[in-house]
């Protein structure tokens, strides 16, 4: 299988880890993430997405909640598939730590801010 996260879950691919458990890894982006503090939680199992196991989908977000404890606000988000802005086809879970004004963009806010123009 040629998925980057079973790589990095296995030990063969770099990445930084920041927490483990026994059935999944929290990483930083290899792109710094959106903003400091941007974690992703990922199953050391291969997972397409949130909706194929949801055994292992709901470990990996209690995992991600015992992150997001830590954190005063964040937004917790997955993907499920390309349309949804999913790129890695492996189930992950961004940790993403939030600030009054921080003007961060989120994947829907264009989206949302154009249905809403529309509705006026």
């Amino acid at each position: 299988m040629n998925c980057v996260f079973c790589r990095i879950a296995d030990g063969t691919a770099p990445a930084t880890v920041v927490r483990q458990w026994p059935d999944a890894l929290a990483i930083r982006p290899r792109s710094g993430g959106v903003n400091d503090g941007h974690l992703m939680v990922i199953p050391r199992t291969h997972v397409q997405d949130a909706g194929v196991d949801a055994a292992v989908t709901a470990a990996t977000m209690a995992r991600a909640a015992e992150l997001m404890a830590q954190l005063p606000t964040a937004n917790l988000i997955t993907s499920k598939g390309a349309a949804a802005t999913q790129s890695v086809f492996h189930l992950h879970v961004h940790v993403v730590p939030r600030a009054a004004g921080d003007d961060l963009p989120l994947p829907w806010t264009p989206q949302h801010e154009a249905r809403a123009a529309a509705k006026r």
